[in-house]
């Protein structure tokens, strides 16, 4: 198999001669925009021999829309406008995505990352501000979601049409369990997550959904897991120091033949402190704990800018041995 082949069988649930691997990191604001970025998102490709890459939207957070610019009250919501689909926040992602997958396309699958509307909303106008319009006129930040959802569609569309990426990769967050009911957030944020992800699998099978446990685990709680239950993906990415489900647990919650992660991304992690003896211990256990499925090791979200790639390879050379522990 090559690294293609072993990576969309994984997907699939299919057996593969070793289990694939791919990890990330956020590029620094000098390194997120233009050519520096797709030097140094080839450059880290190759430094680990990842394989497979998600492509980073580092430089892309927040949505620039005028409204959310100097929002004040959520009645401002109902002027939004769409971006369209010639915004260069959307046609720049779509062209920056081009130029990475071009250049390795024929050796391994390229995933884009994406945020859900919400997350797009949130990064612009910050969580304070989020909480006090959701709570004061919920309809008005849903029917903002849902300009945000329509415009998205024109990005996954531009992705997965003209960039040459096999999939998205779709992070969902918001959920914690202290921030919304269950039905709160199938209400207000729901529809247009699921917007989104419906209408990226009408144009690829192999999109990822990316259960983003990082801020839940600065705040002390985790995710209301379940809202995203039935949100259809090819493989789930999970927290699973966060939210305490390996990798057999998640395919069977999800319903999904292949999972991805498994590392704690933390710095109080193995990955990050360990020895190259406890890190390869490490790989073998998770291997081992997810014979039965379509399994890709990963971590539960972005790694510390700090980290070697160094201890990637650890990872992915233990890995290529083929051995359990």
């Amino acid at each position: 198999m090559n690294k293609r082949e072993r990576v969309l069988a994984a997907l699939e649930g299919r057996k593969t001669d070793y289990v694939p691997g791919c990890f990330w990191k956020h590029f620094p604001p000098d390194k997120s925009k233009g050519e520096i970025f797709i030097r140094e998102q080839i450059k880290f490709y190759r430094d680990t021999d990842e394989d497979f890459l998600k492509i980073s939207c580092d430089g892309y957070f927040g949505w620039p829309e005028e409204c959310l610019r100097n929002l004040e009250q959520p009645s401002q919501l109902y002027h939004m406008k769409r971006l369209g689909t010639d915004h260069p926040f959307i046609r720049e992602q779509i062209e920056r995505a081009k130029a990475v997958a071009s250049l390795i396309k024929e050796e391994v699958c390229c995933f884009y990352t994406m945020f859900c509307p919400l997350s797009y909303f949130r990064l612009q106008v910050g969580w304070d501000k989020m909480m006090q319009c959701i709570r004061k006129d919920p309809e008005a930040v849903k029917y903002a979601c849902s300009v945000i959802a329509e415009d998205l569609c024109e990005l996954v569309r531009g992705i997965l049409e003209e960039s040459g990426c096999d999939g998205i990769f779709y992070s969902v967050q918001n959920a914690e369990i202290n921030r919304f009911t269950y039905q709160e957030y199938r209400d207000w944020v729901t529809p247009s997550d699921r917007k989104v992800l419906e209408y990226a699998n009408t144009l690829s099978k192999y999109n990822i959904l990316h259960c983003c446990g990082w801020d839940a685990d600065e705040a002390g709680t985790v995710n209301r897991i379940e809202v995203w239950q039935d949100y259809p993906a090819a493989a789930i990415n999970w927290a699973s120091s966060v939210d305490g489900m390996d990798a057999g647990e998640v395919c069977a919650f999800f319903g999904v033949h292949a999972a991805w992660g498994g590392f704690d991304n933390r710095k109080c992690g193995t990955l990050y402190l360990g020895t190259k003896e406890e890190v390869q211990k490490e790989t073998r256990r998770l291997i081992k704990n997810a014979e039965n499925f379509g399994y890709l090791l990963g971590p539960d979200c972005s790694l510390p800018d700090d980290i070697s790639e160094e201890r990637i390879r650890w990872v992915l050379e233990e890995a290529r041995k083929g051995g359990i522990e």
